[in-house]
């Protein structure tokens, strides 16, 4: 039986991973902050249904001993760092403090691996991010990164990281760039989230506006489940190597409230506000995704469309609010 270490664990991938991993066997192991075990049905809410499937280690992941601790007892088959800090911010103490995590952590475990772990097969969680302000479009793997964030930047820096402990060390090292991804599972902190959890609000006469930016702003999304195969396909091929994971198409914002509300027998036009305060700079070049090289290299496949990933995230959203009214009638 392998053995498998996820960071970020209780997070939208974290969980649908730790599910996978399940399915084919593993013995499953995550980190996880001590606040999330003393609150487990809401912090630990994506994972709650396989608490007692899976074996959970609490830790700071910018402790080293932790990392090493944990690291040296468990010497895991496979491990994947998903956990990153990732909320935009425009303070100076949140920009040093997502840098400093985000590298430092990634930069913790690696140590931690090679020292205790050395044929661990390791997968890092990048992003699109790190391609930030482009010159052409689609992207793949030979583009180079142009960062326009503190977490861009943060996650650039962890996969040159990750690249040199493969290359100088020789672990089994490797990177999935990653696109915007959705699911029923997706936190409140993202637009998409908002949206579908606003629309079903104000289906419910719970909320009357929403208010949203740039309508017109375009991104790549696919589903999560799909990308979370993606990264264990990653550390069972031949090789380590860094691969692009993407629909390579994309959808504007517009579309996404239209499919959310028209889904809900709505007009966006009567209850969508768009508030300058937050438009994002405008992106000269579309971030779009170009799998080529994992499709052709893993046989990688994604199997939601856009629409079906939207329909799935509104019938979840209709179902908890349908279980809070029966846990409150009773």
């Amino acid at each position: 039986m392998k053995t498998a270490l996820i960071t970020g664990i209780a997070g939208q991938d974290g969980s649908y991973l730790a599910e996978l991993l399940l399915e084919k066997g593993y013995e499953v192991h995550g980190i996880v902050r001590r606040i999330a075990i003393e609150d487990t049905q809401h912090k630990l809410k994506n994972i709650y249904h396989i608490l007692d499937r899976i074996q959970l280690h609490v830790a700071s992941l910018d402790n080293v001993l932790s990392m090493i601790k944990i690291v040296k007892d468990l010497v895991p088959d496979e491990c994947y760092h998903l956990a990153a800090s990732s909320f935009v911010s425009y303070s100076f103490e949140d920009e040093i403090s997502i840098l400093n995590n985000n590298v430092n952590n990634t930069h913790y475990l690696l140590a931690a691996l090679r020292e205790f772990a050395p044929a661990c097969r390791i997968y890092f969680a990048g992003t699109s991010e790190m391609f930030g302000n482009v010159a052409a479009s689609p992207q793949d793997e030979s583009t180079p990164f142009n960062p326009r964030s503190i977490y861009g930047i943060s996650k650039m820096a962890s996969y040159h990281l990750v690249r040199n402990y493969r290359e100088q060390y020789g672990l089994f090292a490797c990177t999935g760039i990653l696109y915007n991804h959705e699911s029923a599972r997706r936190g409140y902190e993202f637009v998409t989230r908002k949206i579908v959890s606003s629309a079903v609000k104000i289906k419910l006469g719970l909320q009357k506006t929403l208010s949203l930016g740039n309508l017109d702003a375009y991104r790549d999304w696919g589903y999560a489940p799909d990308y979370v195969k993606a990264m264990w396909m990653m550390l069972q091929g031949e090789f380590p190597d860094d691969f692009v994971v993407a629909t390579g198409e994309t959808h504007s914002v517009r579309e996404f409230v239209e499919l959310v509300f028209s889904s809900l027998d709505l007009d966006y036009r009567n209850h969508v506000r768009v508030d300058p305060q937050f438009f994002r700079p405008t992106e000269k070049v579309q971030l779009c995704g170009n799998p080529a090289k994992i499709v052709k290299t893993l046989g990688w496949e994604r199997t939601v469309p856009f629409a079906e990933i939207i329909r799935s995230m509104v019938d979840a959203e209709l179902a908890r609010y349908s279980n809070q009214r029966e846990q409150q009638a009773e």
